[in-house]
């Protein structure tokens, strides 16, 4: 969630007292489905907002919607600032002007953990190559949070992909949030690692605080560790031409494995393509026909030149107009 968006919902709220989905959608210029999934998550999080259903229902504030901002507790702000925490969307001006207003409104022993609880988390919306799937938060992910913001060693009990089970002390640093994919990124005695929060079987403070490597910063730690994990899940690379209207398309099928670069002087655009192998990434991008132009790599080009020929002799018509292959 954007933090120009939580607090343009709090202070809706504060000042109606119930606002609707629809209303919110109206408002903040989103969609309404958008502004659903932002008043739930506001709500999952544990910020003092409900539902209410029938004919005058909507979305409350606790206490009739007199709940001030002051108010919240120390649960409450961690969990608002770990929302608002830095995404690619969220380091403009207005967002860092917001985030400031909010944190003077905090009492002053709240301070100090809302502004480490901000810089605890980074957000990347896009999942892992194809389209995110939604996922209910991890059971463990609260004990993380407070791990994190609070600086506490932690004993992790976690499974590993292979199903294999390990105990380790580690000391966390932040949290991604890759979709709806939560991950702890954490130093330990073989280096930085990532584990992700789902897989997290125990969570328990060894009573240590957390060392943290001096001048760390968790966008650019991040940045690095996802860059590495997407090279190794699609190492094909491919750079194709595009009509605008199959850009979207090229969206839909893969996701955040599509790049848009500038446009050329035919009208189309440039785009990067990544894919696992050739013969996955040509079944992908073989039924947009004429409006993807694959420049390179050539195998992948003669993937779909022999893909081509092929659903020719399947599907083209004979003198008499009866499908065949000839």
């Amino acid at each position: 969630m954007r933090a120009d968006r939580l607090v343009a919902i709090l202070l809706l709220l504060q000042a109606r007292g119930r606002v609707t989905a629809a209303e919110v959608a109206g408002e903040l210029e989103v969609s309404e489905r958008t502004a659903r999934r932002d008043l739930e998550a506001l709500g999952m999080a544990g910020l003092p907002i409900y539902s209410q259903q029938g004919r005058n229902g909507g979305w409350r504030l606790a206490g009739g919607g007199r709940t001030d901002l002051s108010g919240l507790t120390a649960g409450e702000a961690r969990a608002l600032f770990l929302l608002a925490g830095p995404s690619p969307a969220s380091a403009t001006p207005q967002v860092k002007a917001a985030l400031r207003k909010l944190v003077r409104a905090l009492p002053e022993p709240l301070r100090a953990r809302a502004e480490a609880a901000s810089a605890a988390v980074v957000v990347d919306p896009a999942g892992w190559g194809d389209r995110a799937r939604l996922q209910p938060p991890p059971p463990l992910l609260d004990a993380v949070q407070t791990a994190v913001v609070e600086a506490h060693e932690i004993t992790l009990g976690y499974v590993s992909r292979a199903r294999d089970p390990t105990i380790r002390v580690v000391q966390p640093l932040g949290l991604a949030a890759k979709g709806s994919t939560w991950y702890l990124v954490a130093d330990t005695g073989a280096g930085l690692r990532t584990f992700r929060v789902d897989r997290m079987t125990s969570v328990e403070p060894t009573g240590a605080t957390a060392v943290r490597p001096p001048g760390f910063q968790l966008a650019e730690a991040w940045k690095l560790i996802s860059d590495e994990i997407e090279q190794r899940r699609t190492p094909l690379t491919a750079r194709a031409l595009a009509t605008p209207d199959a850009i979207d398309i090229c969206r839909f099928v893969l996701g955040n494995r599509v790049r848009i670069g500038p446009a050329s002087g035919d009208g189309r655009v440039e785009i990067e393509l990544r894919g696992r192998h050739v013969d996955e990434l040509a079944g992908e991008i073989a039924g947009l026909g004429a409006a993807l132009e694959v420049l390179d790599p050539p195998e992948l080009r003669q993937r779909l030149a022999t893909l081509g020929t092929e659903l020719v002799g399947t599907y083209r018509r004979d003198e008499s107009g009866q499908l065949g292959s000839s």
